[in-house]
């Protein structure tokens, strides 16, 4: 790759600059992966390890570093948009604090630095101004304000960016594959005898989709086992958090007393399920059975243990990872990448009787 440079004194200097990504394009590994192997760090095999470098040092890679420094304006650096207006727990959220950890390490790997681009912290900037002013080189948005107009044009704005949450037009998405989950969770139900079986979980939006998307994969194991869908066990709640399970658990119940199960849309929901089901003079999961989304760490110790889905944290983050760094480097992405969810199999769904 040749860059030009031009000094005050109009002399033009013509410099051959190799960076990891040119290395990535000889050798036919990623961008992390290279990175990795000048680091000398990452799980990678001896041989992967030697090829880079054998190509690092024909390319002259080393000897270029400085010539790179003067002939780029590169911050290294990564902006994060990580809200929490539905207070669903910031860094201590089950799927944005695991995602949090392994994606600062992938950037630490590729030499990157990271920030938070915070509209509490900064009401006058948009997001787009605050990547300007601080000449971010990418974006992870991880939870941004629902339905908030600015990420719109923020996505617009040419800014490399990646999201592990929300789908977002125009940029590359990698999020579970929550319908087939959905589906799962249902089928266990299905499974073990029960057929009144409801959701709870928030608003259903194309853009924040994970709610939508696990009612979908619920309806749509009730329609392959020939049970009737019945909008009467769905009820809506206000967000992810216990309260608003708990009150919703409360609607649901007191409209449906034979319902003989419940699947939430993440396991803070159903921990306030269990509590309005105790209320009620409801035995779990003799009565109620419950499974619930994220595995969130108190999960394994409710009563009962509460079956859920555990997100893959970690590959979530190394993909988001690797598509922000293959989008800096201006290599096309995909638009959405699902990340499958491993079902935990604990106490909280009970068998049910024929008869019952």
């Amino acid at each position: 790759m040749r860059i030009r440079i031009f000094f005050c004194f109009e002399k033009e200097y013509n410099i051959n600059v190799v960076t990891i990504y040119d290395l990535a394009k000889i050798t036919g590994f990623s961008a992390p992966t290279v990175s990795k192997a000048l680091n000398g760090t990452g799980k990678l095999s001896e041989e992967t390890r030697q090829k880079i470098l054998e190509a690092a040092k024909q390319a002259n890679y080393n000897a270029n570093m400085a010539a790179r420094a003067l002939t780029t304006k590169r911050t290294k650096l990564i902006g994060i948009i990580l809200e929490d207006v539905t207070q669903m727990g910031g860094f201590e959220h089950p799927l944005f604090g695991g995602v949090l950890n392994k994606f600062r390490s992938e950037m630490d790997i590729a030499g990157y630095d990271i920030i938070f681009l915070s509209k509490a912290l900064n009401k006058t900037m948009s997001y787009t101004d605050h990547c300007n002013y601080r000449n971010v080189e990418g974006v992870l948005i991880m939870n941004p304000p629902p339905g908030d107009e600015e990420i719109k044009n923020f996505a617009d704005s040419g800014i490399p960016c990646v999201s592990t949450n929300e789908i977002i037009k125009g940029v590359c998405s990698i999020v579970t594959e929550n319908t087939e989950a959905g589906k799962q969770a249902c089928s266990e139900f299905i499974k073990a005898g029960h057929k009144r079986i409801g959701f709870i979980g928030p608003e259903f939006t194309e853009a924040s989709p994970a709610s939508l998307e696990r009612h979908n994969g619920y309806k749509l194991a009730l329609e392959e086992s020939g049970i009737e869908y019945d909008k009467s066990l769905v009820e809506i709640c206000d967000y992810w958090d216990s309260e608003s399970g708990y009150k919703a658990a409360k609607k649901l119940i007191e409209r449906c007393p034979d319902v003989t199960a419940v699947f939430a849309a993440n396991d803070t929901v159903a921990f306030g399920i269990m509590r309005a089901a105790y209320e009620l003079g409801k035995k779990m999961p003799q009565d109620l059975s419950l499974i619930g989304f994220d595995d969130d760490r108190m999960s394994r110790f409710a009563n009962p243990a509460l079956s859920t889905f555990k997100q893959d944290r970690e590959r979530i983050a190394e993909l988001a990872a690797e598509c922000l760094l293959q989008s800096i480097a201006g290599i096309p992405k995909p638009e959405v990448v699902r990340v499958p969810a491993e079902f935990v199999r604990r106490d909280s769904v009970c068998q049910r009787n024929e008869n019952e």
